[in-house]
């Protein structure tokens, strides 16, 4: 069965195609749908495309600095590439260092004339306004997102884009309560804060940074990734609409170097970052020896329990939705899943059959679950890591499924028979690739989980309030969710252990990282 295609037009009004998401390519029901053995699919997904036309791709993109957007200084640019056609979608301006003190000397202008000494209830109204705006251009921002990055409209359209807007709207709330959040101390505002985000959730990771950094009246220089920087360009356009004061944020995309000259000038008093864990250490080490605050959150191999006494069905769903979400392209992803072993066999069952159920194709069509991988170089990570667990034994299942003739696409795959030491078993693979391994008792469930050098996420699938009670306190692991998996509330702290990184973001943990605390 051949993907059906719908044609749209290229950022450059080049009519192109991209493949419609179809049900996979199964003819009859799994068993475990409870319809009877052998019964005909009883229905087809129709082709359900997202209307583009909301969004307006430039030709070309500046940077936006001091309000303005203006050309890097060396006059270079790189292209950005849509995933789900590998077509160019635009041409965006490459910042260099030069650029990098631009902004830098910006944003220290704003925070020492205006920014800084604005009451939080000032501040707050801007906050307010942005939240708002966010709101207002929602499906703009949700059909761009999906455009650049790959993922399924229906997931930019109900999480990432409301979840930035909430992200603002908290804040907002805690601008002009900053005395509530540290009683008996005073909260003084860092000063500038460096920040860099990564690709995978573009606006909600900019929401995550920039929302509490200037509720506690820092001003930010923000550091997109290269293939990723549309969202955060058009958010330059939301701070003119809301009427920010220039050089309060100012955003500087570029590749890793750029966000390297950004960690290291000295007029940076904050960083914050987001990405992969080699990448942290070089930002721990670009800091050394100086007095810059610091924020890392880092990879993940999240383990996903699941006990004897789980209602199966709703840890199945839990389980996909913990490792398919965002094609698996998540920090806290539940990557390893570890089954009692009395369970394992009757789990895998239910789990390929709901896989086969999983629709790859085309972000923007609202049937699609599983998007397009973000770029080449992840797909041939991915390719390469899955490659690397058939040939150290473990077995391999994928459902049958047309992929697109064009883009980044993988089929969602599970592993079992997985050992320890594989290296899809230890390895951050970021993509939709689960491996299952067993356990027998408790403490056994907890020595595996912890086994692991990161130490951001895991989930707990029983019945028994006690036991979830009992896991909690011995598992390391920065946040834990019990019978449901990548729930997240801008209330809510979020973090790691160990290369997992440190600090928090999200609640009000995340205004420490941009404060400094002084006694009354």
């Amino acid at each position: 069965m051949s993907p059906e295609r719908t044609p749209t037009r290229s950022a450059d009004g080049a009519p192109s195609e991209r493949a419609v998401a179809r049900r996979p390519a199964a003819s009859t029901t799994p068993s475990t749908w409870g319809l009877g053995d052998g019964q005909a699919i009883p229905w087809e997904y129709a082709p359900a495309p997202e209307a583009r036309d909301i969004v307006s791709i430039h030709e070309t993109y500046g940077l936006f600095i001091n309000g303005r957007e203006v050309p890097a200084a060396s006059g270079e640019t790189f292209v950005d590439i849509d995933p789900a056609t590998e077509q160019v979608l635009t041409r965006v301006a490459k910042g260099g260092p030069e650029d990098m003190d631009r902004a830098v000397r910006a944003a220290r202008t704003a925070f020492r004339r205006r920014w800084g000494d604005l009451p939080g209830r000032e501040r707050a109204k801007y906050l307010f306004r942005i939240a708002r705006i966010l709101q207002e251009r929602s499906r703009e921002f949700a059909v761009l997102e999906s455009i650049d990055s790959g993922k399924p409209i229906k997931e930019s359209r109900d999480v990432d884009v409301p979840l930035a807007a909430a992200h603002f709207w908290y804040y907002a709330g805690w601008a002009d309560k900053l005395e509530y959040a540290f009683p008996g101390r005073i909260a003084r505002p860092l000063g500038v804060a460096g920040q860099i985000i990564p690709w995978n959730f573009p606006l909600l990771m900019l929401a995550w940074k920039i929302a509490p950094a200037l509720a506690a009246g820092n001003t930010v220089v923000l550091k997109p990734a290269s293939t990723t920087p549309l969202s955060a360009l058009l958010f330059a356009d939301v701070c003119r609409q809301a009427d920010l004061p220039p050089g309060v944020v100012n955003i500087v995309p570029g590749p890793g170097e750029t966000g390297m000259a950004l960690v290291r000038h000295p007029g940076i008093d904050k960083v914050a970052f987001t990405g992969s864990t080699s990448v942290g250490k070089r930002i721990a080490q670009g800091i050394a020896g100086t007095d810059k605050a610091l924020t890392l959150e880092l990879g993940g191999k999240a383990a996903n329990i699941v006990f004897e006494d789980a209602a199966l069905d709703q840890a199945v769903e839990g389980i996909v939705n913990g490792i398919y979400f965002n094609q698996g392209e998540v920090c806290c992803a539940g990557s390893r899943l570890l089954a009692q072993e009395s369970i394992v066999d009757e789990l895998v069952v239910r789990l390929k059959d709901r896989l086969s159920t999983i629709r790859v194709g085309d972000p923007l069509d609202k049937n699609t679950d599983l998007g397009a991988i973000n770029s080449r170089a992840q797909l041939d990570k991915i390719t390469e890591l899955v490659a690397a667990g058939q040939a150290e034994g473990a077995d391999i299942y994928q459902p049958a499924c047309d992929l697109p003739d064009r883009g980044y696409f993988f089929r969602p795959t599970l592993f079992t028979n997985v050992a320890q030491s594989s290296r899809i078993a230890r390895e951050e693979i970021f993509g939709p690739v689960l491996s299952v391994l067993t356990f027998r008792t408790p403490d056994e469930a907890v020595e595996k989980a912890n086994n692991t050098p990161y130490g951001l996420s895991a989930g707990i699938w029983t019945e028994k309030g006690s036991l979830i009670l009992w896991m909690v306190r011995r598992m390391r692991a920065g946040v834990v969710w019990a019978n449901t998996f990548n729930r997240f509330d801008p209330t809510s702290p979020f973090g790691g252990y160990k290369e997992s990184g440190f600090g928090r973001e999200g609640g009000m943990q995340g205004l420490h990282a941009y404060v400094r605390l002084e006694d009354r």
